[in-house]
């Protein structure tokens, strides 16, 4: 049996450093985590990552808002509580663009050696399983695009469009 998560992260780079600046995980029961970091820099945001990233996070007041190491510690119990004691059971992220989603991610745990054994090593590409699947349509996205709790939802909808067999 495969647990899938599906998630998007918002993050700024600069063509060296991916610094994570939000995370949005929603699993295929519907639950959901959304963590913003208190650790990013935003003078090093680009003007389209401060419009249509940064404009648009919850107040500061946000119970969201947390540290990294926080995030870290929050998102692995997230993951991992509903896979515990269902040792056949294995774990599946999915992102539209997983290699960029993937490395913010394990970045929280520092190198990526230091990814906890128990999460997957690689991110699934939604948009390249589309791309290979003759690009069908999919669902447009609801709520505000840039958001990374409303893009994980989205990413759950576009995988109900395209999964291989609706009853796995």
């Amino acid at each position: 049996m495969t647990y899938r998560y599906f998630y998007d992260c918002e993050f700024i780079e600069d063509g060296v450093t991916i610094d994570l600046v939000s995370i949005g995980v929603v699993d295929e029961n519907g639950r959901e985590f959304y963590a913003v970091s208190t650790e990013f820099d935003p003078d090093k945001a680009i003007p389209w990552v401060r419009r249509n990233v940064l404009d648009k996070l919850p107040s500061p007041a946000d119970p969201a808002w947390r540290g990294r190491d926080r995030i870290r510690d929050d998102l692995y119990e997230f993951l991992v509580a509903p896979l515990r004691g269902r040792s056949q059971v294995r774990m599946e992220l999915w992102a539209w663009y997983g290699a960029y989603d993937h490395v913010a991610l394990a970045q929280l745990w520092g190198a990526m050696p230091a990814l906890p054994r128990a999460l997957p090593r690689m991110t699934k590409d939604l948009k390249q399983m589309w791309d290979d699947l003759g690009r069908p349509t999919l669902p447009s996205i609801e709520g505000s695009q840039h958001d990374a709790l409303a893009d994980a939802r989205h990413n759950l909808a576009r995988w109900n469009v395209m999964r291989p067999d609706p009853t796995a």
